[in-house]
């Protein structure tokens, strides 16, 4: 089986442990018979994997299903073992008393976001998602957004000027949403 994959899944690939892939940008059947693609992708002529990268338990799980298809498919402590070198990621994905104590304060927080992928990690940590009466509006940093006096606005990077690696991607964006307060 020939792998294809998108420079966005790459690193997931190689901490798999999937060495063998070509790196496409628009994956199609010319290139391979088995695509591992974000689950926005669109790929008409081939099976894929999709997978989802925005949370830490996300990354943890595209790691999981993604190493069935590697040599040797990793346990769950050897993928713990990979993100103990991602404090937070790692503090995160263990369910910590500190990442405990974030999410119940998050919980009193408003927030409105203009993104789903930002949405997969403002629900992660917490925060009460609403279109009203909001302490914050969030959003990615490819949209114009208004000031507003009613409501703190709060940026987040998407693909330029950030990591390509998914973890200390997510790990930048964790990091800007909790220091909101």
């Amino acid at each position: 089986m020939k792998i294809v994959t998108t420079p966005m899944c790459k690193d997931i690939l190689d901490i798999a442990g999937i060495r063998d892939y070509n790196l496409i940008k628009h994956p199609s059947r010319e290139y391979g018979d088995f695509a591992i693609l974000l689950s926005e992708s669109k790929v008409q002529d081939m099976d894929t994997l999709r997978i989802k990268i925005n949370t830490f338990n996300q990354i943890f799980e595209s790691i999981k299903n993604v190493s069935k298809y590697a040599p040797k498919q990793l346990t769950d402590n050897e993928i713990n073992e990979y993100f103990k070198k991602y404090t937070l990621a790692y503090n995160w994905i263990n369910n910590s008393s500190k990442a405990q104590k974030i999410k119940h304060r998050n919980k009193k927080i408003k927030v409105c976001v203009l993104s789903k992928f930002i949405k997969d990690i403002v629900e992660d940590m917490n925060f009460t998602i609403t279109d009203k009466d909001y302490d914050y509006l969030i959003y990615p940093d490819y949209m114009d957004v208004e000031y507003s006096n009613n409501y703190c606005l709060i940026k987040i990077p998407t693909h330029n000027n950030i990591s390509k690696n998914p973890i200390e991607k997510a790990e930048l964006r964790y990091s800007i949403l909790l220091n909101i307060i």
